[in-house]
């Protein structure tokens, strides 16, 4: 199945929220859940590019 957004994506809407934009309108922007945006946050949280892309290639 295709993703449909990239883990660079994934970490600047982490990004947004870090900066004050809040979840529920973050997702709104973005059309995504809020289930799925506090499903990547553990995940991606605190990574840059580079790395979410060596731990996710493996």
């Amino acid at each position: 199945m295709k993703k449909r957004f990239t883990e660079e994506k994934i970490i600047g809407f982490i990004k947004e929220a870090e900066a004050g934009l809040a979840v529920d309108a973050l997702c709104r922007k973005h059309g995504i859940g809020s289930s799925t945006f506090y499903k990547w946050k553990p995940e991606f949280d605190g990574m840059d590019v580079s790395h979410a892309e060596t731990i996710l290639s493996r």
